[in-house]
């Protein structure tokens, strides 16, 4: 990587945004990189990384381990508990689901697990006369439509191979499984750590679903990650959806 110590940032005061390059770095490579390694990773200079590793150690957002390798500082414990206890999880995965809404007219819904069952946490009703009759607040089975198998192959219990094919997809798409006239599509909402949150959902009237909206689930499940302080893994393979009926699984 051609290194990048004089070019001014593009946004903002230039050595912030070097500082800030810095962080990344550390925070996508696992917290634990060489002044080498950071020096591939950001573009800049040994020289200029040094200067900004001299202020970031300063103020502990970076840590010299004794081995001369650098970690994220105690200071970004701090900011991440800030930032928890400040930010409101529930006002971004709602305007998600009325975002889902108002693209489909379908019921939207975001699931967790809670101890055996999956609770749906919050729900937007289709603005429909004929729809489903789930509720905010109720508890479902385990594994029991398009988001308790979503929740469960990341929980790795339940069909493992369909579990396989769900976390290579990152979306399903199941019919009669939950209830015979229902379809469901569901995807995973991943935080800043890299775990699952909950699942994101569509619940529609077999007769009403449309298979491209596996890609609208999937995308609003991404979206509402980046949001929450998380992303979507890299997958390798293809991302398309998976289909699956009461009766089994079609991919």
């Amino acid at each position: 990587m051609t290194a990048t110590a004089d070019k001014p940032g593009t946004v903002g005061v230039a050595a912030v945004d070097r500082a800030l390059s810095v962080l990344s770095a550390l925070a996508d490579g696992k917290g634990n990189l060489s002044l080498n390694e950071l020096a591939e990773s950001t573009g800049l200079y040994k020289s200029t990384l040094l200067r900004l590793l001299a202020s970031l150690t300063h103020a502990r957002l970076v840590s010299r381990q004794p081995n001369g390798r650098y970690v994220l500082g105690p200071t970004v414990a701090k900011l991440h508990a800030s930032y928890l206890q400040s930010f409101c999880c529930s006002d971004w995965t709602i305007a998600a689901l009325h975002e889902l809404v108002e693209a489909t007219r379908e019921s939207a819904a975001f699931f967790v697990l809670r101890g055996e069952f999956q609770l749906c946490l919050h729900r937007v009703a289709s603005p429909r006369a004929v729809r489903d009759t789930i509720e905010t607040g109720k508890l479902l089975p385990p594994g029991r439509g398009a988001a308790g198998r979503v929740l469960q192959a990341y929980a790795y219990v339940g069909d493992e191979a369909l579990g396989q094919q769900i976390r290579r997809a990152q979306v399903l798409l199941l019919t009669g499984d939950h209830d015979a006239e229902l379809a469901e599509i569901a995807a995973p909402v991943f935080g800043a750590l890299g775990e699952v949150l909950g699942a994101i959902a569509l619940i529609i009237p077999c007769d009403r679903v449309h298979s491209a909206w596996t890609v609208t689930v999937r995308k609003a499940a991404e979206a509402l990650s980046l949001q929450l302080g998380g992303g979507f893994p890299d997958q390798s393979t293809d991302h398309g959806s998976i289909g699956a009926t009461a009766a089994g699984t079609t991919l």
